[in-house]
């Protein structure tokens, strides 16, 4: 017996008109149709949260070009499978005018070296490149294969998208035409769909296949009811996974307990990896906590160490002692900043050559050289300090760490002031 597709499968779109959402994309006057319908675009990177639609873009934009389409996942795939896809498709342009489509899902999870193998390619036209993300491309895509690429952002589905998805799977599939089906009330499918026409269409599966007497009456309680534990409301896979950890962080770095404690407990109820919790409050702890309370980091770590030993359910406390600690502590961002400033400088100026006296001189030649001469070892000198270049020559006057407003901070200011006055 054949088993029946998953039901957003069977109502996948094959055209523009069927398509929900994302009308400054598919709308009849929106650039990117025009461009598809005349058979003349670019490689493109298609950017928006699960659910919204970017695989069945290929699949239409595959239909309407009639070009072949290679897929290609970057969890599993690596240069190899590039460069196997590219000979293919190097061959196939021999025969054919119009180049294949190289479709990578997930595309932010190729590694430096696997995205350098597809620019060959996608510049001399081998191949038309269109990949997937849910991630930013500006931070997860090398700049080179960006900037040979059109960036579209797709964005969740509104209600009026979500009817459309409804009204269509209710009239139109050949299952659920088999049921008499009466939707009283939508607002809990709006809101456990979470704009994702995926999640929506695993809703009314659950709905409907728990339907015995052919007779379906949807309201609000009833979704609810036979949700219970079959779908968490928290997708640790999906786009809420980025907004409620965006909240967590953001309410750590705001000095917010509260608010802190209930995005940890929105993690934890929805069966977020618990080391992923806690190696997000170790870069907390350096980046936003850093220099005005330094024992935050070690906290943090002790943290994460704990929760690898220990495990749910007694790791949630472990966790929330250590987020109402990071939450509770002064915050400075100095020494990212610092880090920052100083990579920005390397990049400007290049490898700048390292003072005479702060080179090494193991041999003879680089004695004499001068390596290593004048230098002055601190500790030779009152309060283990003295006044020297540290810095390339082109750099002396540079001031690259400021201060924190911070007791912490203020008081090594202080400290470092104190020597720099009494310096011998």
């Amino acid at each position: 017996m054949q088993q029946l597709k998953p039901l957003a499968e069977r109502l996948r779109p094959k055209s523009f008109d069927d398509y929900a959402g994302q009308e400054h994309l598919v709308g009849k006057s929106a650039s990117l149709r025009i461009s598809v319908e005349a058979g003349k675009f670019s490689s493109m990177i298609l950017w928006g949260p699960p659910g919204v639609g970017k695989t069945t873009l290929v699949n239409i934009i595959s239909n309407l070009t009639s070009r072949t389409v290679y897929t290609l996942s970057a969890v599993s795939s690596g240069v190899k499978d590039v460069r196997e896809v590219i000979e293919k498709a190097q061959k196939q342009n021999l025969f054919s005018k119009a180049n294949p489509i190289l479709f990578i899902d997930e595309i932010h999870r190729f590694s430096k070296s696997q995205q350098d193998s597809l620019l060959g390619a996608v510049e001399n036209g081998t191949i038309t490149l269109i990949g997937a993300t849910t991630e930013n491309p500006s931070f997860e895509v090398i700049s080179p294969l960006l900037s040979r690429c059109q960036v579209y952002v797709l964005k969740h589905l509104e209600e009026k998208d979500l009817d459309f998805l409804i009204d269509k799977a209710v009239k139109e599939d050949a299952e659920l035409k088999k049921l008499k089906i009466n939707i009283k009330e939508r607002d809990a499918l709006y809101r456990f769909s979470g704009g994702d026409a995926r999640k929506l269409y695993n809703l009314l599966e659950i709905l409907t296949n728990a339907c015995s007497d052919k007779k379906l009456t949807i309201t609000n309680k009833l979704v609810v009811e036979r949700l219970q534990e079959n779908i968490a409301i928290y997708d640790k896979s999906g786009e809420q996974h980025y907004d409620v950890i965006s909240a967590f962080i953001k309410s750590v770095r705001g000095t917010d307990p509260d608010a802190a404690v209930y995005w940890l407990a929105r993690m934890l109820a929805g069966g977020e990896d618990i080391k992923f919790i806690a190696r997000r409050l170790i870069i907390l702890a350096a980046e936003d906590i850093g220099l005005a309370n330094p024992n935050a980091l070690l906290i943090a770590n002790a943290c994460f160490d704990a929760v690898s030993k220990i495990g749910m359910p007694e790791a949630r406390i472990i966790l929330s002692e250590a987020t109402i600690y990071l939450a509770t502590s002064p915050k400075s961002n100095s020494a990212y900043l610092a880090i920052d400033k100083a990579l920005d400088i390397v990049k400007q100026t290049g490898d700048l050559p390292v003072p005479l006296h702060l080179r090494n001189a193991p041999t003879k030649l680089m004695k004499d050289l001068d390596y290593g001469k004048n230098y002055k070892y601190p500790h030779s000198f009152k309060g283990n300090f003295t006044n020297q270049q540290y810095l390339p020559d082109a750099l002396s006057d540079s001031n690259i760490y400021e201060f924190g407003i911070n007791p912490k901070e203020y008081a090594v200011k202080k400290y470092l002031y104190d020597l720099d006055k009494n310096k011998e």
